[in-house]
């Protein structure tokens, strides 16, 4: 069912008939777009659209084989380093997630013989930290893009945002 679930999640971003799916924004742009990528429709034509900061990028990736996941973290390490993006954790979990299941052999008796079926779910989690919205959606596009077979990735994006004028600071008090 993961598997069904990943690969026709991966169909549809190559097809680029996806835009947002869950934590993960696959927006089409170039690799050297200077246009921001998200634009605000009720703002007037003559002021300059900002970009959104983020503070920090988390990805989680998941699939069946550690060293698959080893080497792709290796890879988004090298990637950031190259695009001088401040890399945080690059860890994996020592163990990984067993799900078994125990199936009977026969429909109505002889019930003591059984299958049984085991899957074992590894993961590793990346942190990217203080990107821009057009940095974060070409760098999540390339990960996307460069993604190995069998392996599934999840990525959230933690937005610093002002305090909206409403908001007063409150006065220090001096003990």
């Amino acid at each position: 069912m993961f598997r069904s679930k990943i690969s026709s999640f991966l169909q549809n971003a190559a097809n680029n008939s996806l835009h947002q799916k869950g934590h993960i924004n696959l927006l089409p742009c170039s690799l050297f777009s200077t246009e921001p990528t998200h634009v605000d429709s009720s703002a007037a034509s003559n002021e300059p659209v900002l970009d959104k900061l983020y503070k920090k990028l988390e990805i989680e990736v998941r699939g069946n084989d550690p060293a698959v996941l080893r080497s792709y973290g290796e890879f988004a390490f090298m990637a950031a380093k190259n695009l001088n993006i401040t890399v945080g954790r690059n860890v994996a979990p020592k163990k990984a997630i067993h799900e078994r299941y125990t199936l009977l052999k026969s429909v109505h008796v002889h019930k003591n013989h059984r299958v049984q079926y085991e899957t074992r779910t590894y993961f590793r989690y990346l942190d990217f930290f203080r990107l821009t919205g057009s940095t974060a959606d070409t760098f999540l596009e390339y990960l996307q893009r460069n993604l190995p077979e069998g392996v599934a990735m999840k990525a959230t994006r933690v937005e610093l945002q002002t305090l909206p004028e409403s908001i007063e600071q409150a006065p220090r008090t001096e003990d």
